[in-house]
């Protein structure tokens, strides 16, 4: 899928029923402007693109647009890897 964060073409970014949140690699959040300043602090472990348990460095609220759908949106910032930008909770299934 294709939409917008906080203004900015995003593409690569897969929607997965089995996730309850969102996540940013550290990559797609820095190409965004943003910088270990613009992250709340947050002490989750999470597991990462390829199922690595991994620490967040924090989260960021954006703005979301996908289609004709805009709503603010908290991404975890995480340092995996993985074939997309964005990986989209469940929750956009039903929005």
């Amino acid at each position: 899928m294709k939409g917008f964060v906080d203004g900015k073409l995003m593409t690569k970014m897969l929607v997965d029923g089995g996730t309850a949140i969102n996540l940013m690699p550290y990559t797609t959040f820095c190409k965004l402007g943003n910088g270990p300043g613009d992250l709340l602090e947050t002490d989750m472990m999470l597991k990462d693109f390829g199922g690595n348990a991994c620490k967040t460095r924090g989260a960021v609220n954006v703005e979301l647009m996908i289609r004709s759908k805009t709503l603010p949106t908290t991404f975890f910032i995480i340092d995996g890897k993985g074939m997309y930008s964005l990986l989209l909770g469940h929750d956009w299934i039903h929005t």
